[in-house]
C-alpha cells in the first residue's frame, strides 16, 4: 500500500457505523424528491429535503425541462465565459435581478461555486472578511481562498460583530458574509443590525439566501426583502437546489460588482454552465413562485404547527423560526441511533453529528415542505417522541 492510501486507511468512521447498523448515509431513493419517496421498496415520509416549496415533481416544472431539452440539448459543452452563454441563461439573469432587486445577476453552475467564487475574489490581501463563525461551509472555503485578514463574529450576537469591525481600519474594504437562514440551526441572521453597523463602520454586505428564497419576503423573495434591507445589502445570492428545485446558483448584485465577478470569478469563468434543462426548471419553478403564493403560506402553517408540536413534546429546537428544525440529541451514538430508528418507522431526517458540530451539540435536522400534511407530521412526530423517549432525550 502506498503511503497515501496507508494514512487514508486509517479513517473507518464509516465502517464502524456500518458494523454498528447506524450508518445514515447515501441512502439511495428510488422515486422523486417529494413528501413520501421510495427506498429499498418502502416508502418513507421524507422530512430531510430542502425542497420547501414542493416544486420538485411539479408538472409544469418537468414540462419545461423536457421542452429545453429538445430545443437545447443536454448540455453546453463550455463555460458561460467562453461557448456556454445560451440565451435562457441571460434572459433569466435579467428575472433574477428583478425578482431580488438587484441591478444584474450571474448564474453559476452551483451554490457553492457562487459562494467559493465570489467570497474568495471581492476582496484583496490589504482587506477584510468578517464573517459568521455558523456560515455555510461553501463560504468557509472561499474566505479560505481569499487573501484578505479573515476575522470571525460570534453566531448571530451583533456586540461580536461590532467589536470586530471597530478592530479594523475605517478606511479598508471590509466585507461581512452571512446566512440569511442558516442550514442546520434553523435561525435568521438579524440583517437590520448587521446592517447599521455596516453603514456605521463602512463595509459591504453579503448574504447568502440559500435558504431564505422561497419561504421569506414577498413571492418568496428572501431575507433581505422580509426586513427590507434589499437596498443596502450589497450582495444576494440564492440557491437552486432547493425551494428553485434544480440545480446552480446565482449572485445578484450592481453592475460594477457584477462586471469584475465576470472576468474575476474562477468557479464562474473555469467551470461548465448550468443545463438548459436546469435552467428552464429555475424559471419555471419562479413562475411557480410569484403566481402561487398558498405555497409559501401553507409552508408557514405546516412550520409553526411542528414548532409547536416538537416544544409540546419537549424537544429542544433552539433559536428556530423557520421550516429548518433542529432536534438536539447532545450525543453522537444517540442522533445515529435515533436516525436508525425513525428510517425503521418510516420516518426520514438528517442527523448532524461531530466533526460538523461538537459532539455535545449533535442534532437531527427535520425540515419541511409546504406539500406535507398535518398527518404526516404528526406521525413523524409520534415516532420521535417515542425514540427520544427510549433513549433519554426527552421524559
Amino acid at each position: 500500500m502506498k503511503l497515501l492510501q496507508e494514512k487514508l486507511s486509517r479513517y473507518d468512521a464509516p465502517q464502524r457505523a456500518k458494523a454498528a447498523g447506524v450508518y445514515p448515509y447515501f441512502r439511495e431513493i428510488e422515486s422523486d424528491q417529494d413528501t413520501e419517496v421510495m427506498i429499498n421498496g418502502k416508502k418513507v415520509l421524507m422530512f430531510g429535503s430542502n425542497s420547501y416549496l414542493g416544486l420538485t415533481n411539479h408538472p409544469k416544472i418537468k414540462e419545461a425541462a423536457i421542452e429545453a431539452i429538445k430545443k437545447y440539448g443536454t448540455g453546453c459543452a463550455g463555460s458561460r465565459f467562453l461557448n456556454g452563454t445560451l440565451d435562457m441563461h441571460t434572459q433569466l439573469e435579467r428575472r433574477l435581478a428583478k425578482f431580488v432587486g438587484k441591478e444584474e445577476a450571474i448564474i453559476y453552475s452551483t451554490g457553492f461555486q457562487v459562494n467559493l467564487g465570489v467570497v474568495s475574489c471581492l476582496t484583496g490581501r490589504e482587506d477584510y472578511i468578517i464573517w459568521d463563525e455558523l456560515d455555510h461551509a461553501s463560504i468557509i472555503e472561499g474566505r479560505r481562498l481569499s487573501f484578505s485578514t479573515q476575522l470571525k463574529y460570534k453566531h448571530n450576537d451583533m456586540e461580536s460583530l461590532e467589536k470586530v469591525l471597530k478592530s479594523c481600519p475605517i478606511d479598508k474594504v471590509k466585507l461581512i458574509v452571512t446566512d440569511g437562514v442558516f442550514s442546520m440551526e434553523g435561525d435568521v441572521a438579524n440583517l437590520p443590525e448587521i446592517v447599521r453597523l455596516a453603514k456605521q463602520y463602512n463595509a459591504a454586505v453579503y448574504v447568502d439566501e440559500a435558504h431564505g428564497i422561497g419561504v421569506f419576503g414577498k413571492q418568496g423573495r428572501g431575507t433581505c426583502d422580509h426586513f427590507g434591507v434589499t437596498d443596502d445589502v450589497d450582495c444576494i445570492m440564492g440557491t437552486f437546489s432547493k425551494s428553485f428545485a434544480s440545480l446552480g446558483g446565482f449572485v445578484a448584485t450592481d453592475s460594477v460588482t457584477a462586471n469584475y465577478l465576470r472576468h474575476n470569478s474562477r468557479s464562474y469563468i473555469f467551470s461548465a454552465s448550468i443545463t438548459p434543462a436546469s435552467t428552464a426548471a429555475v424559471s419555471a419553478a419562479l413562475d411557480i413562485m410569484e403566481s402561487e403564493p398558498e405555497r409559501i403560506e401553507n409552508l408557514w402553517k405546516l412550520t409553526n404547527y411542528a414548532l409547536d408540536g416538537f416544544r409540546n413534546i419537549g424537544c429542544e429546537i433552539g433559536n428556530t423560526s423557520t421550516p429548518i428544525i433542529p432536534l438536539f440529541i447532545r450525543d453522537n451514538e444517540k442522533t445515529f441511533r435515533i436516525t436508525r430508528d425513525l428510517f425503521e418507522e418510516g420516518v426520514f431526517v438528517n442527523p448532524v453529528v461531530s466533526p460538523a458540530v461538537p459532539s455535545n451539540s449533535t442534532l437531527i435536522r427535520f425540515s419541511l415542505m409546504a406539500t406535507h400534511t398535518k398527518e404526516q407530521l404528526d406521525y413523524a412526530i409520534e415516532k420521535i417522541e417515542k425514540s427520544f423517549k427510549h433513549y433519554d432525550v426527552i421524559k
